[in-house]
């Protein structure tokens, strides 16, 4: 049986349209006419069964024949905030392996010893959607503006918080890092946050651990940025399952 294609449309109940760049690429390099069907996503939990009734070089009407809730595959909700990498691909390949592995929330922060000081998300957008859509999955991961780390860690959060980072010692924090699978609930929601190549200053970490978040190891082997934040993700997925 031949698979059908995936799209993204997030008003698909709304307007019966896929959006312009998805009714490009359904029309002009799938050829995709009408009667074919197709499935659509919208992005918040749900797949669309569809067959187009209007193929245009601007325009790609369907008609919905089914609407089904997409399968649960974790329990909770998956945070990530990372301070970015001075090179994009790093951060790209990142967001892509995340969603893949399932992700609900990127957050990008700015740190002292950050790197990159200027973050656009538009590429991560798009790349988080075509993974959103190779990994057949029906919620697409909310990709946050950059914003100060200490902005951040002032923003409500409800559920767990931790940080990770390589001190040994932090003077007036505890030097207990458990890993982070024995500390992660397989319920409700868990945020880590993952500091820049030279780490998170010690005046940071004391911060967030002030602010309520809870230092955590990710294993004895030195990370690069995005390799932690893809541990992270991983483990918090594992504990999450479904």
């Amino acid at each position: 049986m031949k698979e059908l294609h995936i799209f993204y449309a997030p008003e698909i109940e709304q307007t019966h349209e896929l959006p312009q760049e998805e009714a490009a690429h359904a029309v002009r390099v799938l050829r995709m006419s009408e009667g074919d069907d197709l499935v659509v996503t919208d992005g918040k939990g749900a797949f669309y069964d569809c067959v187009i009734t209007l193929a245009s070089n601007k325009h790609c009407m369907v008609e919905i024949k089914g609407k089904r809730e997409g399968e649960a595959l974790w329990n909770g909700e998956i945070h990530l905030a990372v301070a970015p990498t001075k090179n994009m691909d790093r951060m790209e390949w990142w967001a892509e392996k995340a969603t893949e592995i399932g992700i609900d929330a990127i957050h990008f922060v700015q740190c002292v010893n950050s790197e990159r000081k200027v973050m656009k998300c538009e590429r991560i957008e798009k790349i988080v959607v075509s993974a959103m859509k190779q990994s057949h999955k029906t919620v697409k991961p909310g990709v946050k503006e950059m914003v100060s780390f200490k902005q951040f860690i002032k923003t409500p959060f409800e559920g767990q918080k931790f940080i990770a980072h390589c001190y040994d010692e932090v003077p007036g924090v505890s030097v207990e890092k458990p890993f982070l699978a024995d500390v992660v609930k397989s319920n409700g929601a868990s945020l880590v946050m993952i500091g820049p190549e030279g780490d998170f200053s010690i005046d940071e970490v004391k911060l967030a651990v002030d602010a309520g978040f809870v230092p955590i190891s990710l294993g004895k082997s030195r990370l690069r940025t995005e390799t932690a934040a893809l541990v992270a993700v991983h483990l918090m997925a594992l504990a999450k399952r479904c």
